[in-house]
């Protein structure tokens, strides 16, 4: 085992990157381990909106890069391995990675979310083959064909606008009655002429032998399905919080997001939790942001007394 750091960061998304820049500028060693491509889910979106300074949004394989390129300089180490277990140990704690185990005095958890699959007949045996999570990545691929959206919130509205610049037609799925999320983005999918909405609906399978052919989609009231020709799918149903790994830990909330007071402290002292791994996070890169470093600061301050303070 390597010598102590006084902060490890689990979790390379612009949380914890952001967060790596924050305990890096206040002076403590500070090492990251971002699980393979550090930015998370946002290195793979177009466009994020609501970061101050960028007020026509910004790429999120842009921002990343920025962040992480911030927190190299100012110190953080950064590893490429993934999180598999934290555990106290000689009044530290002890985190073991795929890539060895680190011995931190404090910890930041921010190991983000993963999309929730369809669960349906297909989806795992098409996986890579039509079957996606990651439409700036598989757009290019699928020039004037026909893409499958399943989710209109704000995930499943942005891989639509996504998508709709290289495909000849979306078809987006959505169980409610009405699109759900930010009223830009609604705005931006109504106005195109090539993203078909089909409300009341869901996914129920996918078909194809070799790769994705249709999509069948079920009307929720009715009953009545209908199998959509398309050559992909994507699913953005939600997001499921990457917690099991903690074994209990600290406390999670009913969605299985860790719980934090004001300062992000956990019910583990000495670690924080930050991003969309905590309970009532807002999902917004600049809400990630802001969680970064107000934790640094929560486990500066603890580093320096040995107590938590109350959140101001």
């Amino acid at each position: 085992m390597s010598d102590r750091r006084d902060v490890v960061i689990i979790g390379g998304g612009l949380a914890g990157l952001s967060a790596a820049l924050a305990s890096a500028q206040l002076g403590r060693r500070t090492t990251i381990l971002a699980g393979g491509v550090p930015g998370g889910q946002l290195v793979s979106i177009n466009r994020i909106e609501g970061v101050p300074g960028f007020p026509d949004g910004v790429a999120g394989y842009d921002l990343c890069p920025m962040t992480q390129e911030q927190a190299d300089k100012a110190g953080a180490e950064f590893s490429m391995g993934i999180a598999q277990s934290l555990a106290a140990a000689e009044g530290s704690w002890r985190v073991t990675s795929s890539e060895g185990e680190f011995l931190a005095r404090a910890v930041i958890i921010a190991s983000g979310t993963e999309r929730a699959h369809l669960g349906v007949p297909g989806e795992e045996r098409l996986a890579g083959k039509g079957v996606s999570h990651c439409a700036s990545c598989d757009a290019p691929l699928l020039r004037n064909q026909v893409a499958v959206v399943a989710g209109g919130g704000d995930s499943g509205m942005q891989e639509a606008l996504t998508l709709i610049e290289h495909v000849a037609r979306v078809v987006l799925v959505e169980r409610s009655e009405s699109l759900n999320g930010q009223p830009g983005l609604i705005e931006q999918v109504n106005a195109s002429d090539r993203i078909e909405k089909r409300f009341g609906s869901v996914v129920v399978e996918v078909l194809g032998e070799s790769a994705v052919t249709h999509v069948r989609v079920r009307h929720v009231a009715s009953g009545e399905q209908a199998d959509v020709p398309a050559a992909a799918v994507f699913a953005c149903l939600g997001l499921v919080p990457n917690t099991r790994w903690l074994g209990g830990l600290v406390a999670l909330d009913a969605t299985g997001r860790i719980r934090v007071d004001a300062a992000l402290r956990t019910s583990a002292q000495g670690v924080c939790a930050a991003g969309n791994v905590r309970e009532a996070s807002a999902h917004r890169a600049a809400g990630a942001m802001g969680d970064g470093a107000t934790a640094a600061r929560a486990l500066d301050h603890y580093l320096a007394t040995g107590r938590w303070r109350e959140a101001d």
